[in-house]
């Protein structure tokens, strides 16, 4: 299936728009440029979505996070999200749009966090803070109001790689529980020679190039270059067997060098006897989620992917 016609006239006004216009020249302009791209593609809060503003208190520091609950659902299920945008670039505003129609698609409150980014703050630092986020989180959950007995992860790209791991790290001890999560177009392993690399190397959404990019930031250039010999779980979700895997929901792009990471971790999953459904969806690009308001299809997808983690809830 070809790409969504709605999202290549997004990548075109995209390219008119900064036509003749110099690359960002270091980081702090690069999350400037992005920050600006992803403001266009906001959307009023959905009716009866209720925001909240929260600090996190962490060992030596504290994160943000913001917190969407759906009005009239007493003491809704949480789920805790992390943003996209290679463990480098995004916030929680640029992604505020994703999780505020998560909570109305889900029904349940959406804790976006605000983790700290690389490569001021590189490996292990955003591992760390999504762990200890969510754990943080699930210890408030009756201060604020939400079901005591239910935790989920959530995130698109490295957001998903920073859930999954941190529901693979808390799910080995006895302090908390993942039951569930929904990983959109994950990042997964420090392998960048799958088919779907090989195919979509040039995008659009994401390329190979700043894939690459991206991990190196991460994790730095020698690990990256161990690729799939890099035996620590937390970078390479498949390096060690999960422990009490949740049910889990993996949405992937027809069209993105990140699909075959995320049918590679369900499969993974899947042979360890967790609870999965996959979802690939067509016609989209690598930051579908994210461009909802662009492009109907897009949308679509994100209900449907929104509905099946809720009927995964309902039959675990």
């Amino acid at each position: 299936m070809a790409i969504d016609p709605q999202l290549l006239a997004y990548y075109r006004r995209l390219a008119d728009r900064y036509a003749g216009e110099p690359a960002p020249a270091d980081i702090s302009a690069q999350r400037a440029r992005f920050a600006e791209i992803a403001a266009s593609s906001l959307l009023p809060d959905p009716e009866g979505i209720a925001v909240q503003d929260v600090e996190l208190a962490l060992a030596g520091r504290t994160l943000g996070a913001r917190l969407f609950r759906p009005a009239g659902v007493a003491a809704p299920r949480l789920i805790v999200y992390f943003h996209g945008g290679g463990w480098v670039i995004g916030s929680l505003q640029t992604h505020h749009t994703v999780a505020a129609l998560l909570a109305a698609d889900t029904g349940c409150a959406v804790a976006s966090v605000d983790y700290r980014l690389a490569p001021e703050h590189p490996f292990p630092a955003p591992c760390d803070d999504a762990a200890e986020a969510v754990l943080w989180l699930a210890g408030q959950r009756q201060a604020l109001g939400l079901a005591p007995d239910f935790l989920a992860v959530a995130g698109d790209s490295a957001g998903g790689h920073l859930a999954a791991q941190a529901s693979q790290q808390l799910n080995r001890g006895d302090e908390v529980r993942v039951d569930a999560q929904l990983l959109i177009y994950p990042v997964t392993a420090p392998v960048l020679g799958t088919e779907s690399y090989r195919a979509f190397a040039d995008g659009p959404g994401l390329t190979r190039d700043e894939m690459a990019w991206f991990w190196t930031q991460f994790i730095g250039a020698e690990a990256l270059a161990q690729g799939a010999a890099q035996a620590d779980p937390r970078v390479h979700l498949m390096a060690a067997l999960p422990v009490r895997p949740p049910a889990t929901v993996v949405v992937v792009a027809a069209h993105d060098v990140l699909r075959d990471d995320g049918l590679a971790y369900a499969d993974f999953l899947v042979r360890h006897d967790a609870p999965v459904i996959t979802i690939e969806a067509g016609g989209m690009t690598h930051g579908f989620a994210r461009l909802q308001p662009e492009a109907e299809r897009a949308r679509e997808w994100m209900r449907r992917a929104a509905a099946a983690f809720v009927d995964l809830l309902d039959d675990a």
